[in-house]
């Protein structure tokens, strides 16, 4: 059944559905390894075996034999590239090995199948050398960095927060551990490429082509108009394709080389090792306070690991730069280089982490006042931003506390630990806040008038699911003052106007930006005169403008609320409700905009109770590598779970008013639901995830204590 047809006074903040809804559910939607390719081949990897050491010898005899069988590619025979910017790229360049899972051959055969079986066909020899996977606080090669991930600085202090903390009347000093969290997108990371006649094209499932563009023709030494990166539909991302991964490189090195399309999709057992993960955080939060409440100390201190081929810092201490009003503060990151893979985004770098150590924290203190949660986080409600000083551009965490104690009916909550029991269950309640900074890069977009009276917009944007297309045609339609239904939006090709990634939930914001203002320009050309035969085009570039820097703290807030029921007797926890309330701008598309508040929280409950890795320190390899290891959420894992919003007016973000909101339903979850555990058990349990052996062996301490 089509969807109402929208007027151009409802197109913001309407529920319209996906534009290319109907393509995904019935299959006619193209993904990256998908795309129609005469001759194609396919590739498969073969990854190093070893967590430390050397190729000394490749034997690829067998390899070649399997029927089917094209080519095999090494480092000794791979096309030479020039050196990337992102050393994680330089495949089959050398022979060293600088992780487990590093990619040390490709094989190239007619078929998946044929690929696959001469990938298993391939002998490596190596010089093995000692390694070291395990992170600790106090390991000796840790440093302090000058930066951590976004920019921040890697530390930031104010006043004397030892002194303060020492004095402090109320103090609560704790460590918390969250474990490596691994991506796994619906879609593996995957690339079809194909040359001819010296140019290149690849479709790849990527968050940003603009960039794999640019990163393709340095690497192959072309001019980037000889290079052509298409990503028309994504199936998802989450940070792990927000910049070139191996796939794309390999691909191209293997259509080069064979002269046919090749089609590589990395198999999901190998994603930890070559695409990034979350890396692993060890926090210790120390907040000291007065009787009524108010902070007079935090210190959050993070110790977290990078891999030896290239630095990267999850920002897990910066969230609480932001969140609460103490006057002494400390936050700092230690970063140890390990032979790990190296870390990069996942959803919500750094602020999913860190607001699971520092609401904890929040929580763990007012059980040692004996106060409501709730009322802690509203006594310490800062005026300015603590760390910079700056007026916030809006703030309203209180409204989404209060209104989401309302809709949870908080008040009937009995505060005691261990006090509401159903047979061998123990139910509990928790809370957490969540907050996410607001970002806008630069982007081009065209909007062109034709004759027949309908409208389209190019912008070289990508949807990785979350219903880009749609709201950016939302956007145009109101700038335009016409029903959605004359816009049409294209997106997902380096052919397309530039435009920023998909990523720090700073798509919409940048992209439509620049279609708000190419729309507006274009409405005001149209009200000059009648329309040229062959249309108008107006384009608009927000460069200068959208990465400038601002007077005003800009960030989007939420509140959590999370009811649990554990089982004495299994160790088991079931969220029964999940809740969150936002304060995130002006929300654009009511129907898309929950179904990412509520993706967001579903992933914060696996992040909580599921999801974790571990790194075994014998073989340097993470054990859970596919999904029947690291389990995510399924549906019956959720049986109840509600998004609100609080629609602010803020004029300081972009001309639509709107912050990012595909990260923060992550951030404040897993605090709540761990909140929740304590609430319904009385046992405080610091490492997530909440298995149930960790459950249980919380409960027997807690029995015998």
């Amino acid at each position: 059944m089509d969807a109402p047809v929208q007027t151009a006074a409802t197109a913001l903040g309407a529920p319209v559905e996906r534009r290319e809804g109907r393509e995904k559910v019935t299959g006619t939607a193209r993904y990256a390894a998908e795309q129609p390719a005469p001759g194609r081949a396919h590739a498969w990897p073969v990854p190093a075996s070893i967590a430390r050491g050397r190729v000394t010898a490749i034997d690829t005899a067998a390899a070649l034999d399997v029927p089917g069988v094209l080519a095999v590619l090494t480092h000794e025979n791979a096309p030479k590239l020039s050196e990337p910017e992102d050393p994680t790229l330089a495949v089959l360049r050398d022979s060293r090995v600088p992780h487990r899972g590093w990619l040390v051959a490709l094989v190239v055969g007619e078929t998946l199948e044929a690929a696959r079986a001469g990938a298993a066909t391939v002998r490596v020899d190596y010089a093995v050398e000692d390694h070291d996977v395990t992170l600790t606080t106090t390991h000796p090669e840790a440093y302090a960095p000058e930066q951590a991930n976004g920019g921040y600085p890697g530390s930031r202090e104010h006043g004397d927060p030892e002194g303060a903390f020492a004095s402090a009347q109320v103090r609560i000093d704790a460590d918390y551990r969250v474990p490596p969290l691994h991506n796994h997108p619906m879609e593996p990371h995957a690339t079809t490429a194909e040359w001819h006649d010296g140019r290149l094209t690849v479709h790849t499932s990527t968050q940003g082509s603009t960039v794999v563009r640019s990163v393709l023709a340095q690497l192959f030494g072309l001019p980037e108009d000889q290079v052509t990166v298409r990503a028309e539909h994504v199936g998802g991302g989450f940070g792990s394709k927000g910049t070139p991964r191996p796939d794309v490189v390999l691909a191209a090195m293997a259509a080069r080389h064979t002269g046919r399309p090749v089609t590589l999709a990395l198999p999901r057992r190998f994603l930890p090792s070559v695409v990034g993960h979350r890396a692993p955080t060890l926090h210790r939060l120390r907040l000291g306070a007065h009787p009524d409440g108010q902070l007079t100390s935090l210190i959050h201190e993070v110790t977290t690991h990078t891999s030896r081929v290239k630095e990267f810092v999850e920002q897990a201490a910066v969230p609480a730069r932001v969140m609460y009003a103490a006057p002494d503060s400390r936050t700092a990151h230690r970063v140890a280089p390990l032979d790990v893979p190296t870390p990069s985004w996942m959803r919500a770098p750094g602020e999913a982490p860190g607001m699971y150590a520092l609401e904890s924290a929040m929580d763990e203190l007012a059980g040692e006042l004996g106060m409501d949660p709730v009322e802690l986080r509203i006594v310490n409600e800062p005026g300015t931003e603590p760390d910079s000083g700056k007026p916030f551009s809006s703030r309203h965490l209180v409204e989404c506390l209060r209104e989401g104690a309302r809709r949870f009916r908080w008040a009937e909550r009995d505060p005691r630990p261990r006090s509401r029991a159903e047979g061998p269950l123990l139910v509990g309640s928790g809370v957490a806040a969540a907050v996410y900074p607001v970002m806008t890069q630069p982007s081009t977009a065209a909007a062109r008038a034709l004759p027949d009276g309908t409208f389209l917009v190019r912008i070289n944007a990508t949807d990785i699911g979350t219903g880009a297309r749609t709201v950016l045609t939302q956007i145009a339609a109101d700038a335009l003052a016409v029903p959605v239904g004359r816009v049409r939006t294209e997106v997902g090709s380096s052919e397309l106007p530039p435009a920023s990634l998909a990523g720090g939930s700073s798509g919409t914001a940048s992209w439509g930006w620049a279609v708000h203002e190419a729309c507006a320009r274009l409405a005001e050309r149209l009200a000059e005169g009648p329309l040229p035969a062959e249309g108008l085009e107006v384009r608009a570039d927000t460069a200068g403008r959208a990465d400038a820097d601002s007077p005003f703290a800009r960030h989007a807030f939420g509140a959590h609320f999370a009811e649990v029921a554990v089982d004495t007797v299994t160790g088991e926890t079931r969220v029964r409700r999940l809740l969150g309330v936002y304060a995130a701008g002006h929300i654009l598309n009511a129907r898309t905009a929950r179904s990412q508040f509520v993706g967001g929280m579903t992933m914060g409950l696996g992040m909580a109770l599921t999801e974790g890795s571990t790194m075994d320190a014998a073989f340097g390899d993470f054990t859970e590598s596919d999904l029947a290891a690291y389990h995510v959420p399924t549906h019956a894992d959720v049986p109840d779970i509600e998004a609100h919003w609080i629609d602010e007016d803020d004029s300081r973000l972009n001309p639509m008013g709107s912050k990012g909101i595909g990260e923060i339903g992550i951030v404040g979850t897993a605090a709540a639901i761990g909140n929740a555990v304590f609430h319904a058990t009385g046992v405080r349990l610091r490492e997530l995830p909440l298995t149930p052996d960790r459950v249980l062996g919380g409960l027997r301490a807690g029995d015998s204590s």
